[in-house]
C-alpha cells in the first residue's frame, strides 16, 4: 500500500508540475490563440481529472509489480495518446473552431506528459522501495 502511495503521489506531483509549466509558461499562447474564447480555469475540475487520471496511470501503467522503466515508459505514452486523442478528436469533431494544429499539440503534450509522469512516479517509487 505505502509503494502504491509512493507512486500515486509521486506521479500526481509531477503531472501537476509538467502541466502547469506547460499551461502558464510553454503553451499559453499558442492556446489561447486556437481556443481564445473557450477558455477558463475551473479549480474543482482540474482538481477532479488529476486525480482521476493519475489513479488511471496506477492502474493501467505503473501499478502492476512487474513494470519496468520501459513498460512504464510505453504504456504511459500510449495511455496518454489515447486519453488526450479521445479528447481532442472529439473536440474536433464537435466543436466549431477546434483546429487539427490544436489536436496534434496536445496529443503529442498528453504522451509526452503521461510518459514523464508515469516514468518520474515509477522513479521515485523505486527509489523509496
Amino acid at each position: 500500500m505505502k509503494h502504491t502511495l509512493i507512486i500515486y503521489f509521486s506521479t500526481l506531483i509531477i503531472m501537476g508540475i509538467l502541466d502547469f509549466l506547460w499551461l502558464t509558461i510553454f503553451a499559453s499562447s499558442f492556446y489561447k490563440k486556437h481556443i481564445g474564447d473557450l477558455l477558463e480555469f475551473n479549480l474543482i475540475p482540474a482538481i477532479l481529472f488529476y486525480f482521476t487520471y493519475t489513479a488511471g496511470i496506477i492502474v493501467f501503467v505503473n501499478g502492476n509489480v512487474n513494470a519496468t522503466l520501459q513498460s512504464v515508459l510505453l504504456y504511459g505514452a500510449l495511455f496518454g495518446f489515447f486519453a488526450y486523442a479521445t479528447y481532442d478528436l472529439t473536440n474536433l469533431a464537435t466543436l466549431r473552431g477546434w483546429s487539427q494544429s490544436l489536436v496534434i499539440v496536445d496529443i503529442t503534450w498528453g504522451v509526452f506528459i503521461t510518459a514523464a509522469a508515469s516514468a518520474g512516479g515509477f522513479l521515485i517509487s523505486r527509489f523509496f522501495k
